[in-house]
């Protein structure tokens, strides 16, 4: 460990001499940085953006980014602690180049301030707008904006750009350490067995990794950032405190969510029962009917079950068996169906401490089933869930994809996020493109303009290749490379809003308020 530590709590160019910076109260430069993350304006913001849905009108306080990234945080925190705990995993992961508390609680909170509004329906409509209305390869993606944010977007003090974070910490929040494209060379989407999220998405052929936490722009720094780590991890493998902080996401992922819909009453325990144990009571028969007979019976109970476990065969048979499979389906139903489904929230005390037990024992079971692996899967990172944790999880987020996600309601609902957010980046395109209105266009969206088209005019120098989408072979001319700006700017300045200020300035863009002062939004 002491051959890396100077690099990986050395600062980027531009920070004082000191170990920490004006302003720094720790006296840990890992701590200093958690510190920036919590107390920026990015972070701040998550309090207004989505996890799934909008808590509007179920009059209960539902789980947001905010929340949801402190959450990560203290799961994170409480992972790294108990590995730290065990000598034999403190030699494991020092030879991974190390793991230090501070490092993996700023990436539990940091982890998520890319995310743009509207969870991850926000996400899919800004890449697609990104990509087709503004032919930027990189698309958009929230794990990449983040890093775009933390390096780029955020702002520490008086000078330089970004929050100026340790390599240790900007390491640690890369999730997926590739660009959609380019980076690493060879890609790790070509591998025999992609890490999740490396492959390229089955409806989107052609366009690069579905996840990654870097865009062209900030390729330089992703490379400083791992430098520390070369030769003890693959070029595409998460550092050990990214691989914690990935998997505190899901644990946290799988639990709180369930307990949202639950308080608002979306989770019925009758339909949830009726899928897990239908199943179980005939999970034999299932077994033996082909694919096409499942798929074509899908609104049986128990079918969709089967699909799960399929799919988990199909994509990661590394780790997948039945007999884990059986017995996380046992659990969830005794633990969730079971327990706390089988009485509906009525928010009493009984029902709040139901959940609250919920959450406590779901959260220690995973964590006390995180182990270590200096040569995972590649569909693994160095720190992970046991198989029987694994698919206990696997199943958790069946549940909530299975019983939320696919609610025709929510699709209603998301349709409407999807229209609010291609209107808002059309109208502010268009006042960008008016030139008449130059001297009174909103000062941070100037400031996202200039910056964008000074990166791609310098990207356009260094290495234009990076410009072009894969088959597109004509030279990025100075009209598309003002296109490519505008839309990284737009982008950028709509990912940093909250739910109620897209739909407040697109509300004014749109003239359906007379109100001139808000405190909604400011420009």
């Amino acid at each position: 460990m002491q051959d890396v530590q100077p690099t990986r709590t050395g600062r980027r160019s531009g920070r004082s001499g000191s170990a920490h910076g004006p302003g720094d109260l720790a006296a840990s430069p890992f701590r200093a940085d958690r510190d920036r993350v919590s107390s920026s304006a990015f972070f701040a913001r998550l309090g207004g953006v989505t996890q799934v849905v909008s808590p509007s009108g179920s009059g209960l306080l539902l789980h947001n980014r905010l929340t949801h990234s402190l959450k990560v945080a203290q799961v994170a925190r409480a992972i790294a602690e108990r590995l730290m705990a065990d000598r034999e995993n403190v030699a494991r992961l020092d030879r991974l180049g190390g793991c230090d508390l501070d490092v993996v609680e700023a990436a539990g909170l940091g982890h998520d301030l890319g995310h743009p509004p509207f969870g991850h329906l926000g996400e899919s409509v800004l890449d697609r707008l990104a990509r087709q209305r503004f032919s930027l390869p990189d698309g958009f993606e929230g794990n990449a904006q983040t890093y775009r944010v933390v390096t780029r977007i955020d702002v520490r003090g008086v000078g330089g750009e970004g929050l100026d974070l340790t390599a240790a910490v900007r390491a640690a929040l890369l999730k997926y350490p590739w660009t959609r494209l380019s980076r690493p060379q060879p890609h790790p989407r070509h591998l025999a067995s992609p890490p999740r999220g490396a492959s390229e998405p089955a409806d989107q052929p052609g366009t690069g990794s579905a996840k990654f936490s870097c865009y062209s722009s900030e390729i330089a720094d992703l490379i400083d950032a791992r430098a520390a780590f070369g030769g003890r991890i693959e070029d595409w493998q998460q550092t050990v405190e990214a691989s914690i902080m990935d998997t505190a996401d899901d644990i946290a992922y799988a639990i709180h969510d369930l307990e949202d819909f639950h308080r608002v009453g979306i989770l019925q325990h009758t339909s949830v029962s009726h899928e897990l144990t239908e199943w179980l009571g005939h999970a034999a028969e299932f077994a033996a009917r082909s694919d096409a007979e499942i798929a074509g019976d899908g609104m049986r109970p128990g079918c969709s079950l089967e699909g799960l476990r399929r799919r988990l065969h199909a994509k990661d048979d590394w780790i997948a068996d039945d007999e884990a499979f059986v017995s996380a389906v046992k659990k969830v139903v005794a633990n969730l169906v079971n327990k706390l489904l089988e009485v509906p929230f009525d928010r009493s005390q009984l029902a709040e401490r139901s959940i609250a037990a919920f959450s406590g024992e779901w959260t220690q079971r995973l964590v006390e089933g995180i182990q270590v692996d200096e040569h995972p899967n590649t569909r693994s990172g160095h720190v992970a869930l046991a198989v029987e944790q694994w698919h206990e999880v696997q199943v958790l987020k069946f549940v909530h994809r299975r019983f939320v996600l696919q609610r025709p309601d929510l699709a209603l609902h998301q349709r409407g996020q999807d229209r609010l957010l291609s209107k808002l980046v059309e109208a502010l395109d268009n006042w960008l493109i008016d030139r008449s209105e130059a001297a009174r266009l909103p000062h941070r969206l100037r400031d996202l303009f200039d910056r964008a088209r000074a990166e791609l005019a310098q990207l356009s120098s260094d290495d234009p290749e990076l410009l072009l989408a894969p088959g597109d072979t004509a030279p990025v001319d100075a009209e598309r490379l003002e296109r490519m700006s505008r839309g990284r700017a737009v982008i950028d300045f709509v990912a940093s809003l909250t739910d109620d200020q897209a739909a407040a300035l697109l509300e004014a863009l749109s003239g359906r308020t007379t109100q001139l002062w808000s405190d909604t939004f400011v420009l």
